[in-house]
């Protein structure tokens, strides 16, 4: 199982740091997962989230208040099932993980090298946890005839102004190089997985593989390498290949998959790098905008539905429905973008081919203007038939969406 912590950098970036905690108010601050990452970065054009990511909102309990909470999130039962799996491996000093991972990677057996498993401060807090990692694997490297497993490390990461602290499962180390070991409960059966879960899991890691580039690119004082898909052989660095740990048909016995995760790194890289900065996204905020979920000690909100409402809205979101099964204000950005008209809804390859229309009705005029333009034009009658079948669609398209949109705002106000 994977926990991590984000928190604006330290030092000159101290205002920063305070103007992200008086966003949040006094409740606790939320973790930024590597899953978490991995859809941020598929929506990098989306500052709402960037912000709300940043300042460490629940943003589940936010959609909660505006009332338009997710029907979604990870299963109970999954949850408890990785964490049983989890810890049989990791049983009898991590004989059973121990297997997969010698016929992937040549773990000796016992006598022969033995493995080292230094103790990483799993009780501390996340910036001493990511230090002690860090000469961890700097020892580890320094030692290529040494194998290490690093049970739970925490890893750095830079995204858009803030530094997120991410958790793989393991990472193993072996002649100056390490190996992201991701431990899933969904089974491989026959030898195959299910592609989705695979997938998921391979983007998740890839976000690991790139904060281990970049630790090992600033120990060695060299740049990142501009191409993702070159392997930087630095002490330290990672593989670009990651080893699914998974049960083994309807069993507990585990078995393990490589999954080459260039391709999802490169996408993750360039993603990550077109979000724009959090201090300039928080300086066009109002003064009075906060995402305060606290309560007072009567138990009433410290904010209202009406003033988180109009705090979320101050921070311009990047809708598209493929936000409704990775985002948590998914279903609340959808409201919005129906309540006012927005071609959004219609999905980014619509948004993109309208350009500077921005609104259904909008849309609908162009296209009418259009064909009035072509009445006196020299046509066929299959062209009048397809325009007229367009002109339809178009409109029934419309009707439903102003009904839906008219209903939600209604329930809403």
């Amino acid at each position: 199982m994977n926990v991590s912590t984000n928190v604006p950098p330290r030092g000159s970036a101290e205002p920063l740091a305070q103007r992200l905690a008086e966003l949040r108010g006094p409740a606790p601050q939320r973790s930024l997962t590597a899953r978490a990452l991995a859809a941020l970065a598929a929506n990098p054009g989306c500052h709402r989230r960037a912000v709300l990511d940043a300042a460490g909102i629940d943003k589940t309990a936010l959609a909660a208040r505006l009332g338009r909470p997710a029907p979604f999130g990870q299963s109970p039962f999954a949850i408890a099932r990785g964490v049983i799996f989890e810890s049989r491996l990791k049983a009898d000093d991590y004989a059973a993980l121990l297997e997969p991972l010698r016929r992937h990677l040549d773990v000796p057996v016992d006598g022969h090298a033995p493995l080292e498993v230094p103790d990483l401060l799993q009780r501390s807090g996340p910036a001493v946890r990511a230090d002690r990692t860090a000469q961890a694997l700097a020892r580890a490297a320094a030692d290529p005839e040494a194998w290490t497993l690093l049970d739970h490390p925490l890893l750095r990461l830079d995204v858009a102004g803030s530094t997120a602290y991410l958790e793989p499962d393991a990472l193993v180390v072996h002649g100056g190089r390490c190996t992201v070991v991701e431990i899933k409960s969904f089974p491989v059966l026959d030898g195959s997985a299910d592609p989705a879960k695979v997938g998921a899991a391979a983007r998740q890691a890839a976000v690991y593989v790139l904060a281990l580039q970049q630790a090992a690119a600033s120990a060695a004082g060299v740049p990142l390498a501009d191409d993702p898909y070159t392997e930087q052989r630095l002490p330290g660095s990672p593989r670009t290949s990651v080893l699914l740990v998974c049960p083994k048909d309807f069993g507990n016995r585990p078995t393990a998959v490589a999954v080459d995760v260039r391709r999802e790194l490169a996408t993750t890289r360039r993603q990550l790098s077109r979000m724009t900065g959090i201090g300039r996204l928080l300086d066009a905020l109002p003064p009075d905008a906060d995402f305060d979920l606290a309560s007072d000690e009567a138990g009433a909100p410290a904010r209202s539905t009406e003033q988180l409402t109009a705090s979320v809205e101050a921070v311009p979101a990047a809708y598209s429905p493929d936000c409704l099964s990775t985002c948590e204000l998914g279903f609340h950005c959808r409201a919005r973008a129906r309540c006012g008209d927005r071609v959004e809804q219609l999905g980014r390859g619509v948004r993109g081919e309208l350009g500077s229309i921005r609104t259904v009705a909008e849309a609908l005029a162009a296209a009418g203007t259009k064909a009035d333009d072509t009445d006196g034009a020299d046509h066929t009658d299959g062209t009048d038939d397809a325009a007229e079948r367009l002109a339809y669609a178009a409109a029934l398209r419309a009707e439903a969406l102003g009904a839906e949109a008219l209903r939600v705002c209604e329930a809403g106000a």
